[in-house]
Formats: structure tokens, C-alpha cells, sequence
């Protein structure tokens, strides 16, 4: 009975994948992704919504990737040594890839050390982050990826 109790809450902590976007740190369940690449070529695609890069060849499979600042209303993206494309896995979408500045570490997170947000602001930005995640003294914003990746 004892050992049961330690497996669950072994199971409860997550994997987050810790990225920067501008100055501030955003995790990706590790769980969806797939990959992640250096920045190469992004060809465009004729009438894709603004924050919809482009596509890529990914060892001959075609990704879309877009640009998480763009949807998200911030700045576009410049473009740096450390730009890095996150490949999703997502059952719905097949792979989509989403450019962030700066890709730092993995951290294990368990339900005690992620928050949820307060749902009550009107901020269109909020519905992108479903937890606040404390890794020591460092905030991170949990990514909704459903929400990140969504069309609309």
C-alpha cells in the first residue's frame, strides 16, 4: 500500500521544457514535443495569418511553424545563435513548429509548485498560460498549448 502512494506522487511531477520569449520564462509539457531544431529556413506561405511563419522541411516532412510572440501580441521575433523551433506533437494538428528566443533547461514541476491563474482578467494573453510554475526563486509561465496552436 505504502509503495502505491510513492509511485503517484512520483507520476505527478511533470517535465517542462523552459524557454524564453523576451525577458520572461515559458514551459512546454515536454510530453508534446517532438523536437527541437535550429533556426533555417522558413518559406513563406501566401495569405497565412500573421503570426503563421511559414513552413520548413523537417528530414523531408513539412512543419509548419509560427511565431508564439506574434500570437501571443507581442513584438515579432528577432532572431538570434540561440533562436531555437519547438516541434509539437499534437494528436490533432500532426508537428507544428513555434520559434522561441532562447531554449534553457528542463525542470520537473509537481501540482504544489504550479499556480493557477486568476481567470477573472479580460486579457486575451491569459488564456495562453493555464499555471504559473515556481522552480526555486524563477517564475514560469506554463504554456496552454490547445490555446497556443489553435487557429483562431
Amino acid at each position: 500500500m505504502t509503495n502505491n502512494i510513492e509511485t503517484t506522487e512520483v507520476q505527478e511531477k511533470k517535465q517542462y521544457i523552459v524557454v524564453k520569449l523576451g525577458s520572461e520564462q515559458y514551459g512546454i509539457d515536454i510530453s508534446y514535443v517532438d523536437n527541437i531544431v535550429r533556426m533555417q529556413k522558413i518559406t513563406r506561405v501566401p495569405k497565412a495569418q500573421p503570426y503563421f511563419k511559414g513552413i520548413i522541411n523537417l528530414r523531408g516532412e513539412i512543419v509548419p511553424v509560427m511565431s508564439i510572440r506574434l500570437k501571443m501580441g507581442f513584438e515579432d521575433d528577432t532572431f538570434t545563435n540561440a533562436s531555437r523551433i519547438i516541434i509539437l506533437k499534437i494528436e490533432e494538428q500532426g508537428k507544428i513548429g513555434v520559434i522561441v528566443d532562447e531554449v534553457r533547461e528542463v525542470v520537473n514541476l509537481g501540482p504544489d509548485e504550479i499556480d493557477k491563474p486568476s481567470h477573472d482578467t479580460k486579457d486575451g494573453k491569459n488564456t495562453f498560460i493555464n499555471g504559473i510554475g515556481k522552480n526555486g526563486n524563477e517564475l514560469i509561465s506554463i504554456f496552454e498549448l490547445s490555446a497556443v496552436i489553435d487557429e483562431n
